[in-house]
């Protein structure tokens, strides 16, 4: 029984691995006629269940084994790079929580210290 349902769980999760991919999180980079890049951002969630169990059956003894995966994939921005700048241009609602806003508020920071301090430099 050990053998079969080995089986059905590495071909369902062979499956899921064909289904995800890098591409699938970070796309692949756009170029705008204006030289913006553009990279799509994406939030992939699955979920795998398997199961099986042995049974009497009148001259053998029975196998039932099942398997099934799910996977959600939830564009959430774009990151935009222009002239030395990245920016993330979400298309999710806007973060409800102190955590959620620190994160999305970072490439802004970041391009904020980095000109702060060529300033100070010259």
């Amino acid at each position: 029984m050990e053998h079969e349902i080995s089986a059905v769980m590495s071909a369902a999760m062979s499956k899921i691995k064909e289904m995800i991919d890098t591409n699938t999180v970070v796309g692949k980079p756009i170029i705008t006629p204006d030289d913006t890049t553009l990279i799509p951002l994406s939030r992939v969630s699955f979920g795998f269940a398997s199961g099986g169990s042995e049974f009497p059956a009148k001259d053998k003894t029975g196998l039932g084994a099942g398997s099934g995966a799910g996977v959600k994939v939830e564009p959430i921005g774009f990151l935009i790079v222009k002239e030395g700048s990245v920016r993330m241009l979400n298309v999710t609602p806007p973060a409800s929580g102190t955590v959620d806003r620190l994160i999305d508020f970072a490439p802004e920071l970041m391009d904020r210290v980095d000109a702060f301090i060529d300033k100070r430099k010259s």
